[in-house]
């Protein structure tokens, strides 16, 4: 499974709380802290919309690129 390092770091950047990451997803706190830990995979409408909500690309949050930028 994969490790969502930046999920956490993204997060963490704008001083949010894992619970509030989680009630804006709709989630519980474990249930969001899990996906930072990479013990559960994050369901791709979860990524879609933590991807949103910090403005950078599911690439970016997948480390499959390291420019946050979303192709518009």
């Amino acid at each position: 499974m994969p490790h969502y390092k930046r999920i956490r770091d993204l997060r963490e950047d704008k001083d949010m709380t894992q619970t509030q990451m989680a009630d804006i997803l709709s989630c519980s706190q474990r249930v969001y802290s899990n996906y930072e830990r990479g013990d559960i995979d994050v369901p791709t409408v979860t990524l879609i919309k933590i991807a949103n909500f910090h403005n950078v690309s599911v690439d970016y949050l997948l480390d499959r690129t390291d420019k946050p930028e979303m192709n518009t």
